[in-house]
């Protein structure tokens, strides 16, 4: 992309309000910006328009964001705008760059050793302390130590710091307190520094040495911070320092998605800014180019009911795309019918046209993916769970970029190359040493893993280079090394699974939110009015990720047979009637669960009439869905025919590779795992097995009745 040719071309494109962030280049600014309104575009623009018309120094701007993959956004969109000298960082990255270079100077010696992962260090605490803790209160109590100290508390102040908070704590708060005393008094006597120390150390070296701040002052001299509703009391203070007396600064932020507050975020800075800054100038984005109309008219909805300050302050979005479909809201009578019903749904929309790298199903806690992830691979759908190791940090990932830096290094001498120009086919030259094939390998475990991250590398070289057609092998190596510092990671394709915090900053063309019961959103633990309104900003969040297609459901019991005594969660209660509209089929128009709007009641009178379902092994009430396709408990002896088992995994290979398709899209092991212990012999038994709906049992019934009756499969047949 050619940088714009002179300061006014940067304007060219920004609507009215977005054009007025990018001149209001003096004095205080507080942005607040609705979703998908362009504020991203809007901030770097205005930074780029300081830098074009001279009036900003590139080297004297720090862009500061919460994310590595936000900043790095940031420094890619503000080097085609012409102002590649700015400097965008987390808050964190930017206090650590001070702090190695200060603390020689502040401190004398070298910087403490920063902690990898403290999780360690708090379950040795906790052990010196004699008290035990299982694995989930030990990540628990590990995120109350990042609170208390993000909100300045020092251990002996835990537990009254608590309590004043109306913050429920995951066990006594006197042992939390001595707990976390302990995990400090161990990294003193080890010499290392955690996470949060990297901005409470630094917030000190500024308030003692007042040469050091005023050599940070001249340095900086304007400083921008995106989603300024997320800040904590450290990060604020910490931002007071590096401003001093000045009031050049530009803050962009929207109160309505302030849903971090148990990290210690808070939205009062935000809304207290006008307060603080008298002369502020305040701008309004509210024009939504992300969302269709429906979208953006339930999201309003939500908000419109919204209670306490930062509803107050809430934005009332007005869409500028073309109409679209209407979200669709659906009940379900139990967990997995939700389950297979939403990979139903997705599976039509994907050949529909939409992308499946463009479909994402959203839940409240990660424990709640297991059974969609089952779904969507017994529809054949592929998906990828966010939040998961970071790409870069994958030994897969390391060793190809390794691999790109020699080839690249050796340039024309590698043999390797030889006769290979374009730079997608040096890439795939070079990953294909690594394990990278032109179709995937059948499976989903780890084999296929390492695959899709090589494929997502040569999916980036491609684009790459239609960004940059004369881009060499070095210049992708470049790039590379940038992302990874920023940890800026490739997409790879598939439907999303994800929280509804993982998916803050992304968007898709059809979001799926399930699991939209009382007791799961709001979560059951959100017991304050504060808390239950940041659950309906979490819900809001997740509506204003879809730019077209939105699905919301819920399910009346967890298993199948179980007692129908959830309901859909208040947040969609009162909506405006006609605001949702389900499609035709089975919609049931009404005021049930969920309030206005019709709802789709799927799934219920398929399964009504199904009783729990039992352990065939000891009779136990199974909820699990691994083990309700297996029909028995997975501690419970199994009387699987193992030749049966091999036989009909050997046949799933065979199709896997003839469909070019991942094995799990036949067949997942688990359903094979069944169909080898029932041993079905009609259509009726076979289809009778979870996972095998009526796509697969027209598609693959004949076969597998065949393989479990001791004959050669038709495709065989067919074959020979």
């Amino acid at each position: 992309m050619t940088p714009p040719r002179d300061a006014d071309a940067v304007l060219d494109g920004l609507d009215p309000e977005q054009r007025e962030v990018a001149t209001a280049l003096h004095g205080p600014v507080c942005v607040l910006a609705g979703a998908g309104t362009g504020k991203t575009r809007a901030i770097t623009h205005r930074i780029a328009y300081g830098v074009r018309a001279g009036i900003l120094q590139p080297a004297s701007v720090l862009a500061v964001t919460f994310t590595n993959r936000a900043a790095g956004e940031m420094r890619g969109r503000l080097r085609q705008l012409g102002a590649g000298g700015v400097q965008a960082r987390t808050f964190h990255s930017a206090a650590l760059r001070q702090l190695q270079f200060f603390w020689p100077k502040a401190v004398g010696g070298d910087l403490p050793r920063l902690l990898d992962r403290k999780v360690q260090l708090v379950a040795e605490s906790a052990a010196r302390c004699r008290i035990r803790l299982d694995r989930n209160e030990l990540r628990d109590v590990t995120g109350e130590i990042e609170w208390a100290k993000v909100t300045q508390t020092v251990p002996a102040d835990y537990p009254a710091a608590v309590a004043k908070s109306s913050r429920e704590a995951p066990r006594d708060a006197a042992e939390i307190g001595q707990i976390y005393g302990m995990y400090e008094q161990l990294k003193r006597e080890r010499s290392v520094i955690d996470f949060e120390d990297v901005l409470l150390l630094t917030v000190g070296i500024l308030q003692d040495r007042h040469d050091i701040a005023d050599q940070i002052r001249r340095q900086y001299q304007h400083f921008v911070v995106d989603e300024y509703q997320d800040v904590s009391p450290l990060q604020q203070r910490l931002l007071d320092l590096w401003l001093g007396d000045r009031e050049s600064l530009c803050v962009v932020g929207d109160a309505s998605q302030t849903i971090y507050s148990f990290t210690g975020a808070t939205p009062d800075h935000l809304l207290n800014f006008r307060t603080r800054h008298p002369g502020a100038t305040v701008v309004k984005l509210v024009r939504d180019y992300r969302s269709t109309p429906q979208v953006v008219h339930l999201a309003n909805g939500l908000l419109n009911q919204a209670r306490g300050r930062a509803a107050e302050h809430r934005l009332e979005l007005i869409s500028q795309r073309e109409p679209g479909p209407e979200p669709v809201r659906t009940e379900y009578a139990d967990e997995p019918a939700e389950a297979e019903g939403t990979a139903r749904r997705i599976r039509d929309l994907i050949a529909a046209g939409v992308p499946a790298g463009e479909i994402a199903v959203l839940y409240r806690i990660n424990a709640q993916s297991e059974v969609y992830e089952q779904a969507l691979a017994d529809a054949g759908v592929p998906y990828q769970l966010r939040g998961a190791e970071r790409f870069f940090e994958r030994q897969e990932v390391r060793e190809a970029g390794a691999a790109l830096r020699g080839a690249a290094r050796f340039g024309g001498n590698d043999s390797l190359l030889d006769d290979v120009v374009e730079l997608p086919s040096q890439v795939r030259a070079v990953l294909s040493t690594k394990g990278w094939t032109t179709e995937p390998p059948a499976g989903s475990g780890a084999v296929r893993d390492r695959w899709e991250s090589l494929a997502a590398l040569v999916r980036l070289a491609e684009d790459f280079v239609r960004a940059k057609p004369s881009a060499t092998l070095a210049d992708l190596v470049a790039e590379l090394d940038e992302r990874a510092a920023a940890q800026h990671a490739p997409t790879v394709q598939g439907v999303t699974l994800a929280s509804l915090h993982a998916a803050k900053g992304l968007e898709w063309d059809a979001v799926f939110l399930v699991g939209l019961t009382e007791g799961m959103m709001p979560i059951t633990y959100a017991k304050t009015d504060e808390q239950i309104e940041e659950e309906r900003r979490l819900l809001y969040v997740g509506v204003t990720r879809a730019r077209s297609h939105l699905s919301l459901s819920w399910a009346l019991s967890r298993s199948p047979g179980g007692r129908a005594s959830r309901r859909a969660t208040r947040f969609l209660q009162g909506l405006r009637p006609g605001s949702v509209a389900s499609d035709a089929r089975g919609a049931r128009a009404g005021a049930g669960s969920g309030g206005g709007g019709a709802v789709e009641r799927a799934g219920a009178a398929r399964r009504k009439r199904r009783g729990p379902v039992l352990c065939r092994v000891c009779g136990k009430t199974l909820t699990d869905a691994g083990e309700m396709k297996l029909m028995r408990c997975e501690d419970c002896p199994s009387d699987m025919d193992e030749a049966l088992y091999e036989r009909l995994r050997d046949w799933r290979a065979g199709q896997a590779q003839r469909l070019s398709q991942p094995a799990y899209c036949v067949f997942t092991d688990k359903t094979l795992m069944a169909i080898a212990e029932a041993v079905p012999a009609s259509a009726g038994e076979l289809a009778g097995i979870a996972g095998v709906g009526s796509r697969k049992l027209d598609r693959f019934g004949a076969d597998v009745l065949a393989i479990c009756a001791g004959e050669e499969s038709a495709e065989a047949d067919r074959d020979s």
